[in-house]
């Protein structure tokens, strides 16, 4: 089992999430990663958000540093395994998302709530339905 911090990119104003569409598990995501050894939850937040997407998390005015939702998959692809998944949130806007790593994602999207919601879920991680539902209700 791997511990995994999840960031979602909520631009609050909007009500739009930004989604990743992930190289390796061939679907469409929420930034994160995996927690280093030493490493807080929220501190591979940060880290992640510089190396993903260069920008500093900021904390969602809603829900802060903690995270809104937790869930168990297990993984697809090469080297399958089990993920303890947190999913934060942070506020950006796509004005302020200039850069993502190509080396880990093929593009991204900024979608309103009921667009994730319209999404195929074989697309998508197999929990982004129940997250955003729970996002919708929160806001």
């Amino acid at each position: 089992m791997h511990l995994v911090s999840y960031f979602v990119v909520l631009d609050e104003a909007r009500a739009q999430v930004m989604l990743v569409e992930h190289r390796k598990a061939g679907l469409w995501l929420p930034t994160g990663g995996h927690v280093e050894p030493g490493e807080s939850p929220w501190e591979t937040v940060q880290r992640e958000c510089q190396e993903e997407l260069d920008i500093t998390a900021v904390p969602s005015a809603v829900f802060g540093e903690q995270p809104l939702f937790l869930t168990v998959t297990d993984t697809r692809g090469p080297g399958q395994h089990t993920d303890v998944s947190l999913w934060h949130l942070i506020r950006s806007t796509p004005e302020t998302i200039t850069w993502f790593s190509e080396e880990e994602f093929s593009s991204i999207k900024w979608l309103a709530l009921t667009q994730v919601l319209d999404e195929p879920i074989e697309i998508l991680d197999p929990h982004l339905h129940r997250f955003t539902a729970k996002l919708a209700d929160a806001l």
